[in-house]
């Protein structure tokens, strides 16, 4: 079966019913359990929680400000790092407040652990603000924890359907590519990475279907990994370090500003670039191999636009959050 067709299959499994991850022999499933509780002893405890980024940023700029929520797991939150402006909420805050020269009320409603069965009740802290974007980071916990993908699906179907009929742009980080976290050995890597990526092309299906966006995050921070593991991971081998969210926030931040129509070039497709219009199963599979890509619905029905947007014109992100960022807003929804 060809990855756009299981894509497709898990998407269809969502609406209806039914759909587990796929049959294992037991010495295998064996195996893999033994692979799982040596990754376990070799990723370290993170300490404490990720820090509190609620709040206005670019409040020097005129103009009542952009609400924007943030959903998801500790990918979203921010887990691994010290200070609010090195967290993917404020990286983004303040980098969209810089392109769209408004102030922009950051809510955050991101879980350490979540998985997407916290969708629901996330959503529903988040439609407290009455958001004009949401950017969902979810889906590494469910391969972890073995959630069937199509269950997966249909829990982000649904979080998208809500928040877009409260008129409210979606933009969805899928899942990452658990391939390339490196204590994690084979063969449980090359499953890990196997089940990410076709969960992360699933939920580009059912995202743009939905009236959403996605930016593939896959690999996108594998090649930096590999090169200075030290300084991409935080302490405990597995989230992202402050530099390695701000990798992260780079790719995203383009989408959301084009969602809101505040992206300063929004030039035609370069298929010289890799980009142009696809049948939707077709571009989310594209999108899970090339970390980095946005995929968004084409006027044409059942087709996406496959855009590699130019990180030329993104501001200086921890300058940008850091800068006229309010106090914490302690009493937001949580």
């Amino acid at each position: 079966m060809s990855r756009a067709r299981a894509a497709r299959r898990i998407v269809k499994a969502a609406a209806y019913g039914g759909g587990g991850i796929g049959v294992l022999t037991g010495a295998f499933i064996g195996l893999i359990m033994a692979e799982a509780k040596l990754a376990r002893m070799a990723i370290g405890t993170p300490f404490g929680d990720p820090p509190r980024a609620d709040g206005v940023y670019g409040d020097h700029y005129p103009g009542e400000p952009i609400s924007f929520v943030l959903i998801g797991d500790s990918s979203a939150a921010g887990l691994g790092v010290e200070h609010p402006y090195e967290t993917p909420g404020g990286l983004l805050a303040g980098g969209l407040a810089s392109l769209a020269e408004r102030p922009v009320r950051l809510t955050s409603v991101a879980k350490v652990g979540a998985q997407s069965y916290d969708l629901e009740w996330q959503v529903d802290l988040a439609l407290e603000a009455r958001p004009d974007i949401a950017v969902i980071m979810i889906g590494a916990n469910d391969v972890t924890h073995r959630v069937p993908p199509s269950t997966s699906v249909r829990l982000l179907t649904e979080a998208v359907r809500r928040l877009r009929t409260a008129n409210c742009e979606v933009v969805v980080g899928t899942c990452p590519d658990l391939g390339t976290i490196e204590p994690i050995a084979q063969p449980l890597r090359w499953i890990a990475r196997r089940w990410s990526r076709r969960l992360a092309a699933a939920q580009t299906i059912a995202v743009v279907e939905n009236g959403g966006r996605t930016v593939s995050l896959g690999d996108l921070l594998g090649p930096e990994f590999e090169a200075n593991p030290r300084e991409m991971f935080s302490s405990d081998r597995f989230h992202p370090s402050a530099a390695g969210y701000a990798t992260a926030a780079m790719a995203i931040l383009p989408t959301m500003a084009a969602a809101l129509g505040v992206w300063p070039e929004d030039e035609p497709l370069d298929a010289l670039r890799g980009e142009g219009v696809l049948p939707v199963a077709f571009a989310a599979v594209e999108a899970a191999e090339s970390a980095g890509t946005e995929v968004v619905g084409a006027t044409t029905t059942g087709r996406a636009e496959v855009r590699h947007r130019d990180q030329k014109t993104v501001p200086k992100l921890r300058e940008a959050a850091q800068e006229g960022a309010a106090e914490v807003v302690v009493d937001s929804p949580r």
